[in-house]
């Protein structure tokens, strides 16, 4: 195991990835398993180095020194030493001949050209005076980019130098030198357009509790989502009026395991299918960009169709009420087997393609959250396709059967007003996600979790049982609004609806393109990164607008169900939770991400959700 070369604390030179300029910065750790420094910039930028991409000050302020003394002496004597005679060499007085004066302008040439790629980079990656309108990729100072400069001509001229010589007294035959010149054209682009691939280094920061923590949701998790059912049936359906446990044999039913498999499969037909179009991800930290179809709206309207079929030929739609508890049930096995297929692929994945949250080397915790970052099977993503198409879909399915269910039990001509509200507040929310695939590309769900346990029980079993836990309660326990209550709730809804999808359009169009004329009101703080921080719009209004618009939302889906028990409101206690964590967890990840420019945002923007509360 090779010793580290560096200490902490010590500051050395560290070269800014994608680029040959080198910058003064401290280390603060170091990755015993990834051979990986931990250094920090003087903006507070932290990123991961290898050992190869760091030096000491001394070697730079040494090479400096030699570029800067250049004395007429030293270069004297070394065209002095040039002009002695050698083997190779005509005599002195001799007349150079007309091959050799060509080779003379020719080494002229390629300094000039070497002289130029050097004072291209320079301008490439020197910092725009202008902080609010451009990104930046790397910190601001004159003296490092002059110190840069020195550095990328003492790496090169050597070669240029060898290169000469080697033609001059042709000691390789033509043949050697195109090879040699090839060579040495790729070594150049390499050097200054090529960026340095990222090596994932291990998951030190562990959430969820970790390994315990982890481990107790695995179970805990599955036995929230049969308790709330279960007490969903209940008479009285408080929640501390604990339901009796059913017979495990009617738990489980082949059949309606064999209609879950038809509906998942049916759903991944549609997702296969060469309509729409194919749009790239975000760069992963190898640089490479994944290709997305989105056509989540079509599957939507091919289920609408093939339901529709459904209901013509009098097929009881009502019978996934009447068998539930099974449904989650199968959902919940059918997740637990994908998970554990997923971890077991993920072991043979390389290592660029792990995820930086799931690669901690604990079995568990990284079955719990995602080992593997994308996981396809050729050029199907199952993540991608578990967010928003089996779960989702099946989400406002399930209320349409809960819709039916009430009129069949009740014998109603049409569904209560109650149940239109929240089937109708709910299809627009489903329907608002697939129109806009496109922008979940950009989340952290998609391009910084893994797909685990987590995953894909909330996609399969959580997001269609417990976020339909309003309708399914309304079948059992119908609630008669007024009108006018009906119209505030709906007043409520478009306000929670309009904060949300403008702000995440607002941030999933700046962030797709900074350039858009449509945004040149936003203002912004530019980042280390390259990207952009708003500080205007709904972004400057509070840290994470669209989260208000979620809960705002929330609340307008659980008022129709009325007062009487808070169990219809469990989603609502349930949403705050999970946003406050996200947020909590967003905000550790920006500020490791983005360092001071994030402490100079939240400046900007105090309040996170809330605004004037929190």
């Amino acid at each position: 195991m090779p010793s580290r070369k560096f200490a902490d604390g010590e500051v050395v030179m560290g070269r800014w990835p994608g680029s040959v300029l080198y910058y003064e910065v401290q280390v603060t750790s170091y990755d015993d398993v990834a051979h990986l420094y931990t250094v920090k910039y003087k903006d507070g930028t932290e990123l991961a180095l290898k050992e190869s991409d760091i030096r000491s000050q001394s070697s730079f302020k040494h090479r400096k020194s030699q570029s800067s003394s250049g004395s007429p002496s030293r270069r004297s004597s070394s065209r002095s030493r040039s002009r002695s005679r050698s083997p190779g060499r005509p005599a002195k007085g001799r007349r150079r001949s007309a091959s050799q004066s060509r080779e003379h302008k020719d080494d002229k040439k390629k300094i000039i050209q070497e002289t130029s790629l050097a004072l291209a980079v320079l301008i490439l990656f020197k910092p725009s005076e202008n902080n609010t309108k451009r990104y930046n990729g790397e910190p601001e100072s004159t003296e490092k980019n002059v110190t840069s400069c020195i550095i990328l001509e003492q790496k090169l001229k050597p070669d240029l130098e060898v290169k000469r010589v080697l033609e001059q007294y042709s000691l390789r035959s033509r043949k050697d030198d195109e090879k040699t010149e090839e060579i040495f054209s790729e070594k150049k682009t390499f050097v200054a357009v090529k960026p340095i691939e990222k090596v994932p280094s291990k998951t030190k920061e562990l959430e969820f509790g970790g390994r315990i923590g982890t481990f107790m949701l695995i179970f805990l998790l599955p036995a929230t989502v049969f308790y709330l059912l279960l007490t969903c049936k209940q008479d009285d359906p408080s929640l501390l009026n604990f339901p009796p446990l059913p017979a495990l044999e009617s738990l489980w039913e082949w059949r309606v395991f064999g209609v879950f498999l038809l509906w998942f499969f049916l759903q991944a037909v549609f997702c296969l299918l060469p309509i729409g179009k194919v749009v790239e991800g975000l760069p992963l930290s190898n640089g490479r960009k994944l290709q997305y179809r989105i056509n989540g709206f079509y599957a939507f309207i091919l289920t609408a169709a093939a339901i529709g079929v459904l209901l013509y030929f009098q097929f009881e739609l009502h019978y996934m009420y009447d068998h539930f508890m099974q449904f989650a049930v199968s959902a919940a096995a059918f997740s637990l087997a994908l998970s554990i297929y997923l971890y077991v692929r993920s072991l043979k994945a390389p290592e660029e393609e792990l995820a930086p949250g799931g690669n901690s080397g604990y079995f568990l915790y990284d079955f719990f959250t995602g080992h593997e970052l994308n996981p396809r099977i050729g050029s199907f993503d199952l993540k991608y396709f578990c967010e928003l198409r089996p779960g989702l879909i099946g989400w406002v399915v399930i209320n349409l059967a809960m819709l039916l269910a009430e009129m069949k039990i009740h014998n109603l001509s049409m569904p209560s007003l109650s149940m239109i509200l929240v089937n109708s507040f709910q299809l627009l929310y489903v329907v608002d996600a697939l129109w806009n695939e496109e922008a979940i590309l950009t989340t952290m769900d998609i391009t910084h979790d893994g797909f685990g346990f987590m995953l894909a029980f909330g996609d399969l079993v959580w997001v269609p049982f417990v976020y339909s836990l309003q309708a399914f309660y309304l079948v059992g326990h119908p609630t008669t609004i007024a009108w006018p209550v009906a119209a505030a709730i709906t007043v409520l809804n478009c306000v929670g609806y309009y904060i949300f999808r403008s702000a995440n359009s607002q941030k999933n169009n700046f962030r797709r393109n900074p350039a858009d004329p449509k945004l040149a009101n936003l203002k912004f703080i530019p980042t280390a990164t390259g990207k952009g921080l708003l500080v205007t719009g709904w972004w400057g209004f509070v840290r994470h607008p669209n989260y208000l618009g979620d809960i705002i939302m929330a609340l307008a889906w659980s008022l129709p169900c009325g007062f009487n028990h808070i169990l219809p409101y469990f989603y609502v206690i349930y949403f705050i939770c999970l946003l406050v964590h996200r947020e909590a967890r967003d905000e550790h990840h920006c500020k490791q991400k983005y360092g001071l420019a994030w402490e100079r945002y939240c400046q900007r923007v105090p309040y996170r959700i809330f605004p004037y509360i929190y």
